[in-house]
């Protein structure tokens, strides 16, 4: 990330945050609602060519000089580990989140005969509904990362999903792209930087995807999952990113019409709402 985009998110901050909202008068004549640059530097406690200069792209801030560049804009978490990312440094704590936010938790539940789970910036299951349960994708194993699911995928752990090549190769990579984004965003995490240096001891296929460091974007996702009791199902999987924990959730649904709808309807039927979250959830 350039230091050109990091200038442009500033600049964006600044033209949105009002004077009021940070404790200045908002009286006299303003060409634009936002704050001025010499406002934002002295609630800083930079100087306004500095502050200038970081706009126009020309510097990079120090951690100390973003989190104070944070709290005068009076950001949220997920807006001031955006500025963090794009600085180049860790968020204050340089941890992956695993905490489950209300709203994410109020998703599950409202979709509570769709299959659905939650992973943080990890891959680590965090959350899910009963619906996804009932679908029993994996069999547990005695590994530490047994929740993990870039570690399932690349560790060729038990499972009853299966992908084309086609699919699989965009799966890995959007697995391996979000796991090298949050390996930089938390540099402080010592179990996803042993879970990196396990998958890449042990997975020359992710140890490829890895050093070729490509960003991928959302891609169409199928698979066939091959359920003990009502046979195979054709899943279609949507992500959904949800701010709140940096965490994606992941929504599996049959192709309207098909024998793998009536057969998911006949497994999942019209389960109560019923959701967990806050820890890591079966495989």
């Amino acid at each position: 990330m350039g230091a050109h985009e990091l200038g442009a998110a500033l600049r964006e901050f600044r033209d949105r945050t009002t004077p009021s909202a940070v404790g200045l008068p908002s009286g006299g004549r303003r060409r634009a609602r936002g704050l001025r640059r010499e406002e934002l530097a002295e609630l800083a406690d930079v100087s306004a060519d500095y502050l200038r200069r970081l706009e126009q792209g020309r510097r990079r801030p120090s951690p100390t000089v973003v989190t104070a560049l944070a709290r005068a804009l009076r950001l949220s978490e997920a807006e001031y580990e955006r500025l963090c990312a794009l600085a180049g440094h860790a968020a204050a704590d340089g941890q992956v989140p695993h905490v489950t936010g209300a709203g994410a938790m109020r998703l599950l539940e409202r979709l509570g005969n769709t299959p659905m789970c939650l992973c943080d910036a990890a891959w680590n299951v965090v959350g899910w509904n009963d619906a996804w349960a009932a679908l029993q994708c994996g069999e547990p194993t005695a590994s530490p990362w047994d929740h993990n699911l870039a570690w399932r995928i690349f560790g060729d752990a038990p499972s009853r999903v299966h992908r084309t090549a086609e699919y699989a190769t965009g799966f890995e990579a959007l697995l391996t792209g979000r796991l090298r984004t949050a390996f930089l965003r938390y540099p402080a995490d010592d179990s996803l930087a042993a879970l990196v240096d396990e998958l890449r001891g042990t997975s020359a296929s992710f140890d490829g995807l890895w050093r070729t460091a490509r960003t991928t974007g959302a891609q169409e996702d199928r698979s066939v999952l091959s359920h003990p009791d009502v046979g195979d199902i054709t899943l279609d999987c949507d992500l959904l990113a949800v701010p709140d924990g940096d965490a994606v959730a992941m929504i599996f649904t049959a192709p309207p019409g098909s024998v793998g709808a009536g057969r998911l309807h006949e497994l999942v039927g019209d389960r109560a709402a019923d959701a967990v979250g806050g820890q890591t959830g079966p495989g």
